[in-house]
Order: C-alpha cells, then sequence, then structure tokens
C-alpha cells in the first residue's frame, strides 16, 4: 500500500490527466495516481518520460535492459514488475532476465555489460571513472551517450519516488 492516498481527480487537473492517460493509452497506473497530487509534477514527468520512452533513438533492449538494472539495484519492484513484459518485447531473455536479477553479466554482450557497469556507476556511486565511460563510449555516438545517461538518471528518479512513497503494482 502506498504511504500516501491516491490523488483526488477533479477539474484542477482535468488537462494534466488527460494528457497522462494519452500517454497510457487509457488507463492511469498506481504511480499517476499518487503522482496527480501535484499537477504540475505529474505533467513534467509524463513528459519527460513519454519522451524516454518513445521519442529517443536508444534501442528499447538499452532502455529496459538500464531500467530494470536500476529496479534490482534500488529494490524498485514496482518498476520491475511494470517493465519485466515490455523488457521481454524487447528483446531480454527469460536467461537475461534471471541474470539480470542475480548480477550475472554471463548472458550478455560487450555493449550489455558497459551499459551494465555504466548503470551500475551512475546509480551506486553517481561519479563514473574514466575507464567505464570509455567502455560505454565505443558504443555510443554523443547524442547515444545523452539518451543513455538521460534514461539511467531519469528511472533512477523514479525508482527512487516509488520506493520512498511505496508505491506497488498490487495498490490496482
Amino acid at each position: 500500500m502506498a504511504r500516501i492516498p491516491v490523488a483526488t481527480l477533479d477539474a484542477a487537473v482535468s488537462d494534466v490527466l488527460r494528457r497522462v492517460l494519452d500517454r497510457r493509452g487509457g488507463a492511469l497506473r498506481p504511480l499517476d495516481e499518487v503522482l496527480l497530487h501535484s499537477p504540475p509534477l505529474a505533467d513534467g514527468w509524463n513528459g519527460l518520460l513519454g519522451a524516454i520512452r518513445g521519442g529517443l533513438a536508444l534501442p528499447a533492449f538499452v532502455r529496459e535492459l538500464v531500467i530494470l538494472r536500476i529496479a534490482v539495484l534500488n529494490r524498485a519492484s514496482y518498476e520491475w514488475a511494470a517493465h519485466e513484459p515490455v523488457a521481454r518485447r524487447a528483446g531480454l531473455s527469460g536467461a537475461q532476465l534471471v541474470a539480470l536479477r542475480a548480477g550475472d553479466l554471463g548472458p550478455f554482450d560487450e555493449r550489455a555489460r558497459a551499459v551494465l557497469a555504466y548503470t551500475d556507476a551512475m546509480t551506486l556511486q553517481v561519479d563514473v571513472a574514466p575507464a567505464i565511460f570509455d567502455a560505454v563510449r565505443a558504443h555510443f555516438d554523443d547524442a547515444g551517450l545523452v539518451e543513455l545517461t538521460g534514461t539511467i538518471a531519469a528511472y533512477n528518479m523514479v525508482s527512487r519516488f516509488v520506493v520512498a512513497l511505496g508505491v506497488t503494482e498490487v495498490d490496482r
């Protein structure tokens, strides 16, 4: 159960609510129901995460790999539950998902291992060692690095928010 109740949806949130529903395909998620306590935050969140999920050139496989790694590192079960099906559709195998939960890099190629090391550094240390940056740099151009870094940063925000406020998938 979330630490704060679902937001009351009234006329003050109608435009924001419409934009969130448009991005979500017509159904709110427990995260949205909490965010809507602050319409400006919900609106900005919706725009940022909408761009990350649907507007970047970053491959879906890489995006979902990052999101699930962050979910593991930050113990964000809501994020794992929300993104595991998306990750499967993006090409992560069952064996890779099991390995990712266990911290086993064996089933991943060189690019994925570099992305995971970069994700770990950004999430756990914040500062990224030059060798880790250079390893991920070998696989991405400048735009790709910006998109990868932004995705890692944004999903650290998401995981910290849902964990702190106790947002879970079972709230439905």
